[in-house]
């Protein structure tokens, strides 16, 4: 196999991955308020799914986000509960320092 064979043929492992992650780092930034905007992996992670489930139709940029998720908190997966209260403990002991 040639060096060209290799830049034009299947993709190389690198940009696979890139392929693969890109729309993952696109899906996650597109969640708004609700999840991207409190930079937080574990929210981003585990409530992505939720989000677009339940919320579907909603701007996730608007304050409609946090709205739809508080109002479906019951629907939501354990995952996504757990994370929410992941995040409201280390926001709370952060507020708590200050």
């Amino acid at each position: 196999m040639n060096s060209d064979s290799a830049r034009f043929g299947r993709p190389t492992k690198g940009l696979s991955t890139v392929l693969t992650i890109a729309p993952l780092a696109l899906l996650l930034a597109a969640t708004g308020p609700a999840l991207a905007q409190r930079d937080d992996p574990g929210l981003q992670l585990n409530c992505a799914n939720d989000f677009f489930r339940l919320c579907a139709g909603v701007d996730p940029n608007g304050s409609e986000a946090d709205d739809c998720m508080n109002r479906n908190r019951p629907r939501l997966s354990p995952e996504c509960k757990a994370a929410i209260g992941d995040y409201d403990r280390k926001s709370s002991s952060k507020a708590g320092r200050r």
